[in-house]
């Protein structure tokens, strides 16, 4: 069975987010680290060198079964030229309000924002608690 190469580590979260260019993205990245604590009400861990990840859940993979592991309920990253959100568009709740959003683009896992400023933070926080409401159920 293959295993997600993507863990979590012993990273600083705070070092992470401080080293993250340009400005706006550090910005916008201690921002959504407040918005997610908020709706969590967790302290965040890094996965792999880049993924700020809230919770976990065991997945499988719904293409390939024999692909599963371990994955943030909800994250994001501040990635330099745009960020990355992930898990709010998983479950059918999330893809369902995700249109309410703002501007944003899709990728396989994740949603891509160019700026806070382009979306409802209160849409965010409420795809963040759907997110976060997943249990421990191995299909995404």
């Amino acid at each position: 069975m293959a295993e997600n190469k993507t863990q979590p580590t012993d990273a600083s979260v705070a070092d992470f987010l401080e080293a993250a260019t340009p400005a706006r993205r550090r910005d916008d990245g201690n921002a959504l680290d407040g918005i997610f604590r908020e709706v969590t009400g967790v302290e965040p861990v890094m996965w792999g060198p880049s993924i700020v990840g809230y919770g976990s859940y065991r997945y499988r993979s719904p293409v390939n079964p024999r692909n599963e592991g371990d994955w943030p309920k909800a994250g994001f990253s501040p990635r330099k030229a745009q960020l990355s959100i992930y898990g709010i568009k998983d479950l059918p709740e999330g893809a369902a309000l995700l249109p309410q959003l703002g501007t944003y683009t899709e990728g396989a896992g994740c949603v891509y924002v160019k700026k806070l400023d382009d979306i409802d933070l209160d849409v965010l926080r409420r795809l963040i608690a759907i997110a976060w409401s997943r249990g421990d159920d191995p299909t995404p």
